[in-house]
């Protein structure tokens, strides 16, 4: 019962989520969430959103961060249910799709690393120019 309920919640989410998606101009997904669930959850919504045309941003902070990583965190790679997919092989395929990708401007530096450490299509958030997306008028915010 609670999973049929918990699986009902979670379609009307997604549903609303790419309903609302479909009237932005654009959209920018920032991902803060340390469970590797919520990081999928974030990517399967973003790919839904860049799959019905939105252009997408997604700006990774914190823990999410981990996810952009070359050497990341198996939490980042490992396949989850009910699909298989994981959070970076999700966030590779929004790359492919056209979505750009930034990390946090303060993320790396509290790694002790550079942009040499991020997969291929990931770059570094410059703080205006985030600022600038987040306060489109026409954009929507997701944030996980």
């Amino acid at each position: 019962m609670i999973a049929t309920i918990r699986a009902s919640a979670c379609a009307m989410l997604l549903s609303a989520t790419v309903a609302a998606a479909e009237d932005a101009a654009s959209l920018v997904g920032v991902v803060t969430a340390a469970e590797p669930q919520t990081q999928l959850m974030s990517m399967v919504l973003i790919n839904q959103a860049i799959d019905r045309g939105v252009p997408t941003r997604i700006l990774l902070c914190g823990p999410a961060g981990d996810i952009a990583l070359s050497d990341a965190p198996d939490t980042a790679t490992a396949p989850q249910p009910p699909r298989g997919a994981s959070p970076q092989g999700l966030l590779k395929a929004a790359i492919e799709k056209g979505a750009t990708v930034e990390v946090c401007a303060i993320y790396l530096p509290g790694k002790g690393a550079d942009a040499a450490a991020l997969i291929e299509g990931v770059g570094v958030a410059e703080p205006p120019a985030m600022a600038e997306a987040l306060l489109e008028r026409s954009a929507r915010v997701w944030s996980f």
